[in-house]
């Protein structure tokens, strides 16, 4: 025993960098090794048979310092070195080589990336693309902060032009130009909308609603804004690429969209507003021009730029919203106290024109347009609308008293189900109309099932196997190719929304 300890602690000196023995060590080795003088190599050897002897003396574990690295080690299932001792088997690796580890090159793997970044939910980078990235930077257990992690999301390519190559152009307008687009990161289409900045106003008030709203409304029929690029000159919102338009659609199909095409879109988009609404979100501008379809059938709302987060208590707004043949009468006739029911207005009026291929209400003015809506839904009074005889702007316009024209006879192509949801839609007063949650559970929707009323909101109704969009019978041309995919060129405008408690614009 005592020989042993004095083994084990001439070793320790050595390794140690201490004396290479004392008097009485060098009488051991002496005596272990023969009569020459010893290295290390004869030390460990010695060592290493004597512990082979005498089993039940167990295992130690050599003291390392920590900054230094075995060469000839095995790696252990995390991936570090496994510091153990030659005690550990009946071999003895000599010499022993050390090298210095290097704590300042690091390479970042998708973990690393994973970790320092929160992409949108539907970016999917290139197989190998993080590979590309060697950053000497360690791993990080904690969130970055906000600053942070814009440097790191700048690192892979977000928030800069020379991110997406322009295409071609799709639109323009007052402010803005759209354009289609290729991102070099995953290689999809986008749509570049770029919006001018004039050095006296800045951005127009739409493009910062649109931004406000659309990065916190996440959906799967509300259009995504994949990224934000802001320069001197411009602000560039990067949106999904969807193939056309309800419009450009209706005009493919020869305005006559197959009726079970009719109630998946529709379903898609008071699924859309429902999300919103529940949010307090107004979109305020339905229109056919405004709701996109991919070459899915993937039904997605656009054009946030007069929508409004509405505060509670109901504020007043301005009553210079939406498109003039998908306005309310309430609105026409100036109220600007109004709630989410009125897009609920604009989808009866689109839910007609996907039906019978033509607009409802094509009034030029706002005199010609509520004599289109009281010509076929009747003349209101009292009755029909408490408080419409004492309304100024309408008795100015002093219409005739039209009695109510059946809908059944204006929409041939819907069943008993269909005319009944479109009349709920199609209320005078705002209070009773149908809400989109209430519409959704209609029985006109029976046919879709009840899991389509239970699906995550960014899951698509198409994720179930018996929702299909049926073939098109086609037009002058078919709005769904062989190929399965859409044709079309984008008109602006696009997408705009907001996140406010302000007073009225």
């Amino acid at each position: 025993m005592d020989r042993m300890r004095k083994i084990k602690r001439q070793l320790s000196l050595t390794l140690r960098g201490g004396n290479s023995g004392d008097k009485t060590s060098e009488t051991i080795m002496r005596g272990s090794g023969g009569g020459g003088s010893f290295s290390m190599h004869s030390l460990l050897q010695s060592y290493g048979s004597a512990l082979r002897r005498p089993r039940s003396l167990g295992r130690m574990l050599l003291c390392v310092c920590t900054e230094i690295v075995h060469e000839d080690v095995k790696i252990g299932s995390d991936g570090e070195s496994d510091q153990v001792s030659a005690t550990s088997s009946d071999e003895v690796h000599s010499p022993v080589r050390v090298r210095l580890r290097n704590n300042s090159v690091r390479k970042i793997s998708t973990e690393d990336i994973n970790k320092r970044l929160s992409l949108p939910a539907d970016i999917r980078l290139p197989d190998g693309y993080l590979e590309k990235f060697c950053l000497n930077s360690p791993l990080f257990d904690k969130p970055l902060s906000r600053r942070l992690r814009r440097v790191s999301l700048s690192e892979i390519g977000f928030g800069k032009l020379e991110t997406y190559v322009k295409l071609d152009k799709l639109g323009e307008g007052t402010y803005a130009t759209v354009y289609k687009g290729r991102s070099k990161l995953t290689d999809n289409l986008v749509a570049l909308k770029e919006i001018r900045l004039e050095h006296e106003e800045g951005a127009p008030c739409t493009a910062i609603r649109e931004v406000s709203l659309l990065k916190d409304l996440k959906h799967a029929n509300i259009v995504t804004l994949h990224d934000i690029i802001h320069t001197q000159k411009s602000l560039t919102l990067v949106f999904e690429y969807l193939d056309k338009d309800l419009k450009q659609y209706l005009e493919d199909c020869g305005n006559s969209i197959h009726m079970h095409n009719v109630k998946l879109f529709l379903f898609q988009l008071l699924r859309g507003l429902n999300y919103c609404h529940r949010r307090k979100v107004l979109h305020r501008d339905l229109k056919p021009q405004n709701l996109l379809i991919n070459d899915r059938g993937e039904l997605k709302l656009a054009d946030f730029g007069l929508a409004r987060a509405k505060s509670i208590p109901t504020k007043t707004y301005s009553n210079e919203v939406v498109t003039l043949w998908y306005r309310p009468p309430d609105i026409l006739l100036g109220s600007t106290d109004y709630s989410t029911q009125i897009d609920m207005w604009g989808v009866g009026c689109i839910f007609y024109e996907m039906s019978t291929g033509r607009p409802l209400f094509p009034g030029s003015t706002v005199e010609e347009e509520l004599h289109f809506i009281f010509k076929l839904l009747g003349t209101p009074n009292e009755t029909s609308w408490p408080g419409i005889t004492s309304n100024e702007e309408f008795i100015s316009y002093n219409y005739p008293r039209y009695r109510a024209d059946c809908l059944r006879n204006h929409t041939p192509r819907l069943d008993n189900e269909g005319v009944e949801l479109l009349s709920k839609l199609l209320q005078f007063e705002g209070k009773k109309r149908i809400s989109a949650e209430e519409a959704m559970r209609h029985p006109y929707f029976h046919s879709l099932g009840d899991r389509v009323l239970t699906l995550p909101d960014t899951t698509s109704i198409f994720s179930l196997q018996d929702i299909q969009l049926e073939k098109e019978p086609g037009g002058r041309s078919s709005s769904l190719s062989d190929s399965g995919g859409l044709h079309f060129q984008w008109k602006f405008p696009l997408f705009i929304v907001i996140h406010t408690h302000t007073q009225s614009f």
